[in-house]
């Protein structure tokens, strides 16, 4: 038997995450091996290559504030970069700052155990390493799941999802094709699908409130005005609700004109992006509210959509706008009016099973080509999940059956040494994720040089403290309208999976606040040993 590769730190995932937990614990000194299943660096903009996939934060945004030099001599090219451009983005990373030497590609991690004070970890294709400490970096929306329809696997024609799209891409041109799902990948693809398709039939289990990118090239001038204060951008970001430099409006929507609201709306439509939902501060908490913003958009729909049924079946109802993820596109409700689409609404007609040549509702049989599943992941708990992890009690698993429970979305009770990077209970996937990343990724970092420099190299999180995040959290999330959407928030994709509010609702800013007052008083529900 081969012996073990023997590290300080290993690190699972590529990606974002991945890549700068590698090089800001291999700066602080230790050793590190970083485990990634695909054959580079990217994570999910590794993975996802679907027409139109794209960031819905702003490029110069999402991306890393660690370096100046960095900052100053990439050049993005467009207000809402695309999967090609992120990509290259963090392969010049990888290669800048020399971290592919210390990556071992086409690696997945099969299980992991805590035994002796050091993690044993095990992987696919035969690899073991033993480590002090383990970092799952391996993204909150990195689980593809498909959906769970009978007859699947029976459908003889082209199957593709969205997240593991061919690396070379895919020639729809003159093919029937179906696609099953309209959250972000959906609405994102489906302008680009209907251009190549002979006919695109659209599936829709639920209408999607979604804001249009306006997204454009960006101007050198703009560019490098914000690149000279990039340093006062990263600290507003920082500090900020979701790690954006978002208007967020200090009114009520309730306490304004019917025409004050709707100028406000107009304005933020037409500026584009996620920051409509910022237009006044109730729109996330008052039931009220919201609904003035969700019939605004429902009215831009009925705009947009030539054919009053369809405009019909494509307007969200039953949940409030921003409950659910708001995607962002560029152009998908004006897609409807194509000669060449058509929408099925599966809420009057469902899926009874995919068979040979298509997909069947009630109302017959839709014959395709090309069947694309856009049906989004398991979310922020699959990727950690998919991984046997066992600490000194019951596994990771097993403790999760009820729904995760964290400290700080950083650890976990029972699992000394295994670090989480933006997990359930932190903001994650309500912030820009950069952002959260780096802020998790120092903080670990900090943690791990206390516990050395203090002589004591085991951590874990206190029961006690870790059931006061959670209750925390739960509260935060209780009082606002986020618990109203059966969203993959709550986990409600997956069929079987707990329905627990995972993200902290309270702001990057709050929360960030939080940690660092934790650190200054030397880890309060943290335990340490030697």
């Amino acid at each position: 038997m081969t012996a073990p590769l023997e590290r300080d730190v290993v690190v699972v995932g590529a990606g974002f995450g991945g890549l700068y937990a590698l090089h800001r614990l291999r700066e602080a000194g230790w050793r590190v091996l970083v485990l990634e299943r695909g054959d580079d660096v990217g994570g999910t903009w590794y993975w996802n290559r679907y027409p139109g996939a794209r960031c819905d934060v702003e490029s110069v945004d999402y991306s890393y504030s660690f370096s100046a030099g960095l900052e100053q001599d990439w050049q993005w090219t467009e207000r809402y970069a695309a999967q090609p451009e992120i990509l290259r983005y963090l392969e010049h990373v990888a290669e800048r700052f020399d971290l592919r030497r210390d990556i071992r590609f086409s690696s997945t991690v099969e299980d992991a155990r805590f035994s002796g004070w050091h993690w044993t970890v095990r992987t696919e294709d035969g690899l073991t390493v033993r480590a002090r400490y383990l970092v799952m970096a391996s993204g909150n929306l990195s689980e593809p799941r498909d959906p769970d329809i009978p007859g699947l696997a029976e459908f003889s024609g082209q199957l593709l999802h969205t997240a593991r799209w061919p690396r070379d891409g895919v020639d729809l041109t003159g093919r029937r094709v179906g696609v099953i799902g309209t959250g972000s990948s959906g609405t994102q693809a489906i302008p680009l699908l209907a251009k190549q398709a002979a006919h695109l039939t659209v599936f829709q289990r639920t209408p999607t409130f979604s804001l249009p990118a306006v997204n454009q090239p960006l101007d050198p001038a703009a560019l490098a005005e914000l690149k000279r204060t990039y340093p006062e951008r990263r600290r507003r970001a920082r500090y900020s609700r979701n790690g954006q430099l978002r208007a967020w409006g200090e009114k009520s929507a309730l306490e304004v004109t019917a025409d004050e609201r709707e100028k406000e709306y107009e304005q933020r439509w037409q500026a584009g992006g996620g920051g409509f939902i910022g237009a006044f501060r109730d729109l996330l908490d008052d039931e009220r509210a919201n609904e003035t913003a969700a019939d605004f958009v429902r009215g831009k729909i009925a705009d947009i959509v030539a054919d009053p049924d369809t405009a019909a079946a494509l307007q969200p109802r039953g949940y409030p706008i921003g409950a659910k993820r708001v995607t962002v596109d560029t152009g998908y409700y004006a897609t409807y009016n194509r000669a060449n689409v058509s929408l099925v609404d599966l809420r009057a007609n469902p899926i009874s099973l995919i068979e040979q040549r298509g997909v069947r509702t009630g109302r017959g049989l839709h014959e395709l080509d090309t069947l694309v599943l856009a049906t989004g992941f398991d979310a922020m708990t699959g990727a950690v999940l998919a991984v046997d992890i066992r600490g000194t009690g019951p596994t990771l698993r097993e403790k999760w059956h009820a729904g995760p429970r964290t400290l700080l979305g950083v650890m976990t009770a029972g699992f000394p040494n295994l670090f989480l990077v933006t997990g359930p209970g932190s903001p994650s996937v309500l912030s820009n994720m950069v952002v959260s990343i780096e802020q998790h990724v120092d903080w670990i970092t900090d943690l791990l040089r206390h516990a050395a420099e203090t002589g004591r190299p085991v951590v874990e999180a206190d029961v006690a403290a870790e059931d006061a995040w959670v209750e925390h959290v739960n509260e935060l999330s209780a009082r606002t309208l986020f618990p109203r959407g059966n969203s993959w928030y709550l986990g409600a994709n997956v069929p079987g999976k707990p329905r627990v509010f995972m993200p902290y609702v309270g702001g990057v800013g709050t929360y960030r606040q939080h940690c660092e007052r934790v650190a200054a008083d030397g880890y309060p529900g943290f335990r340490f040993a030697s």
